[in-house]
């Protein structure tokens, strides 16, 4: 009998896949629990159509992201901290502060997780933090730490 999972199920697969399974596992199991409906003409048609439009907003997403990344290429984001002798900073600066000065600065809003720097920032400077904007968009910022 061929199924279509309504929800997620352990071992056989994910929402929206279409299955081939025994009758009586459909009837007695995945029916009364709502795991599952029957593949009729209009369940596999309304299957179609919310793939399709997942694939559009998925698609829309990632537009979105590859514009943001274009504008994060070009920008300079500055970061105040106070330092000691040689430039060497009270502290570190972290993604944090690279966010909330992009936020400031730029008035672009950047959750903290998406930004990723590699070794901690000690030192006044230029730097670089990778923008993790999308699974397939990333952008680089250059960030510049002054004195305070």
């Amino acid at each position: 009998m061929k199924v279509i999972l309504l929800k997620d199920v352990p071992g056989q697969g994910k929402r929206g896949d279409m299955l081939n399974v025994a009758e009586g596992y459909a009837r007695n199991y995945l029916f009364p629990r709502g795991l599952a409906a029957e593949a009729s003409k209009g369940k596999m048609n309304e299957l179609a159509v919310r793939r399709q439009a997942q694939a559009a907003k998925e698609q829309k997403i990632e537009q979105e992201a590859r514009e943001l990344a274009a504008s994060l290429d070009n920008l300079i984001v500055v970061v105040r901290a106070k330092a000691g002798e040689g430039g060497k900073l009270f502290g570190s600066v972290n993604n944090k502060n690279i966010s909330d000065a992009l936020a400031e600065q730029h008035k672009i809003v950047l959750d903290k997780k998406k930004l990723i720097v590699k070794e901690p920032i000690k030192q006044l400077g230029v730097y670089t933090a990778t923008a993790k904007l999308h699974s397939n968009v990333h952008a680089e910022v250059k960030v510049e730490v002054v004195g305070d």
